[in-house]
């Protein structure tokens, strides 16, 4: 993406700032969900370690979706 490109929000009718929150807050959750699938590969060959790993990491992605969302939620009600 070119920096210089004015933020206008034509093309999607969303401003980009706003825009970039939806995103990052999708694909936090999506690493939630993701990671799911990598606590059960871990868990299947008994290493916990590696299981303990991908919940932190889990844990770490729902809090930043939780604060992103907190985050749209003050900007688009202002």
């Amino acid at each position: 993406m070119d920096p210089t490109r004015q933020e206008t929000g034509d093309i999607t009718g969303t401003r980009d700032k706003d825009y970039n929150l939806i995103w990052f807050v999708e694909q936090c959750l999506s690493n939630v969900l993701r990671l799911d699938t990598y606590v059960a590969d871990a868990e299947r060959t008994g290493d916990s370690e590696l299981a303990g790993f991908f919940r932190r990491a889990q844990g770490e992605s729902r809090k930043g979706a939780e604060q992103a969302k907190d985050l749209l939620r003050r900007r688009l009600a202002a």
